[in-house]
């Protein structure tokens, strides 16, 4: 499975990176795609190529807690799942990540990896 290239996307403060570099330090080719500040529909794609996509997801009140920013607008919430239309259609894994910690996103994503292998 290690050799299968996986893409994370998903709106910022996610946990894209924080997944992709604990998928990493496992032996797994995974790769943070930036496709929420991209008017391309499908840049995951493009770039990546991937041979699986895991879409994270969170809510506007768990962005703005995570990025530290009681302001942070819920219209670039609305504009970042817009751009990540494409992707939540075609994603493997689909993680809502509000209620749960790093620790449990890759949980459930490395059950997820072993089940589909």
């Amino acid at each position: 499975m290690s050799g299968l290239l996986i893409a994370v996307v998903g709106v910022c403060a996610s946990g894209k990176t924080t997944l992709a570099d604990a998928l990493r330090a496992r032996g797994y080719n995974a790769r943070q795609v930036g496709q929420e500040h991209s008017y391309v529909p499908d840049m995951w794609r493009r770039i990546t190529r991937p041979d699986l996509l895991i879409y994270l997801d969170a809510g506007l009140e768990t962005i703005r807690r995570r990025r530290q920013d009681p302001e942070w607008p819920a219209s670039l919430l609305a504009v970042q799942r817009a751009r990540l239309r494409h992707a939540r259609h075609h994603c493997d894994l689909y993680v809502k990540t509000d209620d749960l910690t790093p620790e449990e996103v890759l949980a459930q994503s490395l059950t997820w990896l072993r089940e589909h292998s």
